[in-house]
C-alpha cells in the first residue's frame, strides 16, 4: 500500500491531507487542511515547475482542497500584479455570476456570484464586476456567513469545497486594475495550466487509489489490471511535462513576449489532462467493478470529484483558440521550444 508520501519533501503535509479527504467529503470542515497547507509554505513557490509540482501533489492527495489552493495562488498573484495588499488568510477568485453580471453603483457592489468555492473558509475574494472587454476585478471581504448560500451547491462531486452562492449587495470593493486589465495575457487564459495541474493530480490520485484497492483485493497482479492502468500512468507522466512547460511559459518573460504561445500551451495542457482524467475514471470503474460505486469507496469519491472538477467552462471555444494559434505558425517544434 502506498503511504501517500511525496518526493517533494519529507516535511510536506501530504499524508495528513490525504487522510482528511474522506471525512471532509462527509461534512467535516476543510479549514484544518487549509491551515495545514498554508502553514507548510508549499503554495509559496515562485519557481514555475516547483509551483506546478506542488499543485499536482495537493490534488493527488485531496482534490477539493487543491481547488481552494489553486484559487488562493491565482488570487495572490493577481493582487501582487495589480499592486494590491496581500492580507492574511485564504484567498479566492469568483467569476461566475448567478443571473446578471455583478455591477457597482455609488461605490457599492450589487449582484450574486455562484460556484463560489470555499464559503466560510475564504477570507478575501477577488470578484469580477461587469462583463465583456471592460470587466473589472475587485477585492472584497468574503467572511460574512449571512451572505453565503452553500445550499445552492447540490453537485455530487467536490462537496468538501463548500461551494455555493455569495450575495455581494452593499459591499465596498477595493479595485485591482482598470477596466479590462483582468483579461490581460498571459495571466488570464494563459493561467489555466493551474487547472491542468489539478486535473493531472486528481488523475494520479484516482489511479493510486485504484492500485491500492486492487492490491487489497489481491487482484493487482492480474495482467488485465496492469494493462488497464499502466498506459494511463505513462500518459500522465507525459502530461506532467506539458503542464510544467505551460507554467514556465506563462510565469517567465517568454510568456510576456509571446502571450499567444503561453495561451496555446496552457489550453492544450488543460484539454490533454481533461481527456486523461475521463479515461482514468472509465478505467477505474472497469478495474474495481461494482464496489467502486459503494458508499464510502475511495475510488468512487475521487472519481466523482475529478469528473465534477473537469467540467470547466468553454472547452470547445478553448480548443478552437489553441488550434488556430498552433496551426497558424511556422515549424511546429517551435511551439514547444519557443
Amino acid at each position: 500500500m502506498h503511504d501517500g508520501s511525496s518526493p517533494i519533501g519529507d516535511s510536506a503535509p501530504w499524508p495528513a491531507l490525504r487522510e482528511a479527504a474522506a471525512a471532509e467529503d462527509r461534512g467535516a470542515p476543510i479549514a484544518a487542511s487549509v491551515d495545514r497547507l498554508l502553514a507548510s509554505g508549499e503554495l509559496d513557490a515562485e519557481e514555475p515547475r516547483a509551483l506546478a509540482a506542488a499543485l499536482v501533489a495537493v490534488a493527488e492527495c485531496n482534490l477539493p482542497l487543491a481547488r481552494l489552493a489553486e484559487g488562493h495562488v491565482n488570487a495572490i498573484r493577481l493582487v501582487r500584479h495589480f499592486g494590491g495588499t496581500v492580507r492574511p488568510g485564504l484567498h479566492g477568485v469568483w467569476g461566475a455570476d448567478a443571473d446578471a453580471p455583478c455591477t457597482e453603483q455609488d461605490g457599492r457592489l450589487r449582484g450574486t456570484k455562484r460556484f463560489a468555492s470555499g464559503l466560510g473558509t475564504v477570507a478575501r475574494a477577488l470578484v469580477t464586476v461587469g462583463e465583456g472587454d471592460t470587466v473589472r476585478l475587485a477585492a472584497i471581504d468574503a467572511s460574512d456567513p449571512a451572505r453565503h448560500r452553500p445550499a445552492a451547491w447540490d453537485m455530487l462531486g467536490m462537496r468538501a469545497t463548500v461551494s455555493g452562492e455569495i450575495v455581494l449587495d452593499g459591499l465596498r470593493p477595493e479595485w485591482l486594475g482598470g477596466p479590462g486589465d483582468y483579461l490581460g495575457e498571459p495571466r488570464f487564459v494563459g493561467g489555466v495550466w493551474r487547472i491542468a495541474a489539478l486535473q493531472l493530480g486528481g488523475t494520479l490520485g484516482l489511479l493510486g487509489a485504484a492500485r491500492d484497492r486492487l492490491a487489497a483485493m489481491g487482484r493487482m497482479d492480474a495482467d488485465a489490471q496492469v494493462a488497464r492502468l499502466a498506459p494511463l500512468v505513462a500518459r500522465a507522466m507525459a502530461a506532467f511535462g506539458l503542464v510544467e512547460r505551460a507554467a514556465e511559459t506563462e510565469m517567465c518573460p517568454g510568456g510576456t513576449n509571446d502571450p499567444d504561445r503561453a495561451v496555446m500551451l496552457s489550453i492544450q495542457a488543460r484539454l490533454l489532462t481533461e481527456d486523461l482524467a475521463q479515461d482514468a475514471v472509465a478505467a477505474t470503474e472497469r478495474a474495481i467493478g461494482l464496489q467502486h460505486f459503494a458508499a464510502g469507496c475511495e475510488t468512487g469519491r475521487r472519481a466523482r470529484d475529478l469528473a465534477t472538477y473537469c467540467r470547466q467552462a468553454a472547452r470547445d471555444a478553448f480548443e478552437q483558440r489553441a488550434g488556430r494559434i498552433a496551426l497558424g505558425r511556422g515549424p511546429l517544434s517551435e511551439l514547444w521550444h519557443g
